[in-house]
């Protein structure tokens, strides 16, 4: 890990805890807009762990006109693959503190919801650094179009995410105040 990106993490948790701290329900609005205009596509979010900004509430109304799934780590260095998911899963401890559905099938979205630690407005994410949602863009990609949505506080954005070769961009970011369209050139 490059000492940029180990330093940009300690300020990213910093800010996203402290924005964690005034968090409710009502974050979850502006994301419910945005997959509004994908109902019935296959959405991929996340179940949040520490003070990620929490999608449940987005992902049960999609979940009412799509499936929804939620990640499952594999192993170390692979792509992530998706369980579906409802709002009263049976859930059960994965890897790293994650829950995941007890049962249910595989399913490759369409829309992905990407936690994260920053980003900035040129779709870039720092995540936490082990590539799991790289990967997982990089062969949802290859397959056919995926749109990736970054959620997150407004105030986990920074000037510049540091990236790497390997880094996969954002299609939007949507935060608890609005959305951001990915700037490009």
């Amino acid at each position: 890990m490059s000492d940029a990106k180990a330093a940009a993490r300690r300020m990213a948790l910093a800010a996203r805890k402290a924005a964690h701290a005034g968090a409710g329900p009502e974050d979850a609005r502006v994301l419910e807009r945005v997959l509004a205009d994908h109902a019935g596509s296959v959405l991929a979010g996340y179940l949040p762990i520490r003070t990620e900004i929490d999608p449940r509430r987005a992902m049960a109304a999609h979940s009412a006109a799509g499936p929804v799934g939620v990640p499952v780590i594999e192993g170390p260095r692979r792509p992530l693959s998706f369980r579906r998911w409802t709002p009263d899963a049976v859930l059960t401890d994965g890897p790293f503190g994650v829950q995941i559905p007890t049962e249910g099938e595989m399913i490759v979205p369409a829309v992905l919801i990407v936690p994260l630690l920053a980003f900035d407005r040129g779709g870039g994410r720092l995540g936490y650094g082990g590539g799991f949602y790289d990967r997982t863009l990089a062969q949802l990609r290859r397959a056919g179009p995926v749109l990736a949505i970054g959620y997150a506080f407004a105030a986990q954005e920074v000037d510049q995410v540091p990236l790497d070769d390997t880094d996969e961009r954002l299609d939007l970011i949507v935060t608890d105040t609005g959305v951001i369209r990915r700037a490009t050139g």
